[in-house]
C-alpha cells in the first residue's frame, strides 16, 4: 500500500472585513482553491467599523464553512510599515494567536511580503493591483449603498436599518411609511396581515393557523425587500401586532406566532408607535375608535413589558415625518444614539 504523505497545503489571511466585499471574496475562494485548509483571522477594528466583530465573522462562516475563522478581539491596532510596527503584527499572529504551519499566505497588500517571510510561507498575492476587483474597503465604507454590487446580499442586507411602525389600526402608519420611503428613495414593506385579513376573513375573523402564515409570509417579504432597500427599509407592522390580534381574537396565539413575535422583539433597529391623535378612518374593515383605542393601550403595554424602546408619533404627517427624520439623523445601526440609549431605561421617548 503507498501512503501519501504530501505536507497540507494551509493558509492564511487576514483582515478587517469591514465590510466583506467582492475584494476579499475572491481571495479567499482563490485560496480554497488552492490549499487543503484556510484560517481566516478576522479583527475587532472599532476605529474603523461599528458592525460588529461577531456580525462580520458571521458573514465569512456563513458563506464559506470550510474556513477555520480566528475572531482576533485583541488584535493589535497599529498600521504601517515600520519595523515596530511589522514585529507588533508578526508577534501577534506567531505569538498570541499561535498559529503554525502555514504554508500559503494569502493577501493584496504590502504586510504580505514580511507577514510571509515571518510564517515561513508562500507569499500568496491576489490581485494587489486591483484590477479585478476595482474595490477597497475604504471607498465600499465610504458608500455601501451606492457600491452595493460589491457586496453580497447576505452582508448588504446587515448593513440594511429595518425601521418598523406600529400602532392600532387608523393611526397612520401606512401614510407614513409609504411616505417615508418617498423621502429617503428607499423601499417600504406593506402590513401583509392587511392584504391577507381582506381576502381571507370569515366574518372579520382569521384562524389561529391563518395568523400564523400572516406573521410568516410577513417576514418572507420583509427579508426580500431588505436586500432592495437603500439605507433604511421602512416597515409597516410585524409579528408581535399579528400577535396582539391572535389575543384579540382569540385569547391565545399559537406557539409558532409566539416565538415570531420573541424573535421580532431584537429584529428592529428602531420602532416607532404611531399614536391615536388623529382622526378615526371608520371603514368596514375597522372596528370602531372605541376598540383603536383599546388595542393602541395594548399595543404600548407589550412594549413595555417586552422592554422594546420605542418613540411615540404624535401630530399630523408632515409633524411626524419631521421627528422620524430627527431620530434618523442620530441613528447608526450598530451604534445608537444617546436618546436611544436612555429609552433602555424608560421604555419610550415622545
Amino acid at each position: 500500500m503507498t501512503m501519501n504523505t504530501q505536507t497540507p497545503h494551509i493558509g492564511l489571511t487576514l483582515g478587517k472585513f469591514a465590510p466583506l466585499h467582492c475584494g476579499h471574496q475572491f481571495m479567499i475562494e482563490t485560496a480554497l482553491a488552492e490549499v487543503d485548509q484556510l484560517i481566516v483571522v478576522i479583527y475587532d477594528s472599532q476605529e474603523v467599523t461599528d458592525v460588529p466583530l461577531p456580525v462580520r465573522s458571521a458573514w465569512l462562516r456563513k458563506l464559506y464553512p470550510a474556513i477555520h475563522v480566528i475572531e482576533a478581539w485583541d488584535g493589535p491596532k497599529e498600521v504601517g510599515d515600520t519595523p515596530e510596527i511589522r514585529a507588533i503584527n508578526e508577534n501577534y499572529i506567531i505569538d498570541r494567536l499561535k498559529i503554525s504551519g502555514i504554508t500559503h499566505f494569502y493577501s493584496s497588500e504590502f504586510y504580505g511580503d514580511h507577514m510571509s517571510k515571518a510564517l515561513g510561507a508562500v507569499n500568496r498575492q491576489v490581485d494587489p493591483a486591483r484590477q479585478q476587483r476595482p474595490f477597497s474597503g475604504t471607498s465600499i465604507r465610504a458608500d455601501p449603498y451606492g457600491l452595493r454590487d460589491a457586496l453580497h446580499p447576505l452582508v448588504y442586507r446587515d448593513l440594511i436599518s429595518n425601521i418598523v411602525f406600529l400602532g392600532a389600526p387608523s393611526t397612520g402608519k401606512t401614510t407614513l411609511v409609504e411616505r417615508m420611503a418617498t423621502e429617503f428613495n428607499t423601499t417600504w414593506m406593506p402590513e401583509y396581515g392587511r392584504e391577507y385579513w381582506q381576502q381571507q376573513q370569515i366574518e372579520r375573523r382569521l384562524t389561529p393557523a391563518q395568523l400564523v402564515e400572516i406573521a410568516e409570509c410577513h417576514l418572507e417579504r420583509e427579508e426580500l425587500l431588505l436586500a432592495q432597500a437603500n439605507h433604511y427599509l421602512f416597515t409597516d407592522t410585524n409579528a408581535i401586532t399579528t400577535y396582539m390580534f391572535a389575543l384579540s381574537y382569540h385569547g391565545m396565539a399559537e406557539a409558532r406566532l409566539r416565538d415570531l413575535a420573541l424573535a421580532a422583539s431584537a429584529r428592529y433597529d428602531l420602532v416607532f408607535v404611531c399614536d391615536t391623535d388623529i382622526p378615526y378612518d371608520d371603514t368596514w374593515d375597522r372596528s370602531g375608535a372605541a376598540e383603536r383605542a383599546v388595542f393602541q393601550k395594548q399595543i404600548l403595554a407589550d412594549l413595555q413589558m417586552r422592554h422594546i424602546p420605542f418613540y411615540l408619533l404624535r401630530g399630523d404627517l408632515d409633524t411626524r415625518v419631521v421627528r422620524v427624520k430627527q431620530v434618523l439623523a442620530k441613528h447608526s445601526k450598530y451604534q445608537n444614539s444617546v436618546d436611544l440609549a436612555i429609552a433602555l431605561h424608560q421604555g419610550s421617548i415622545s
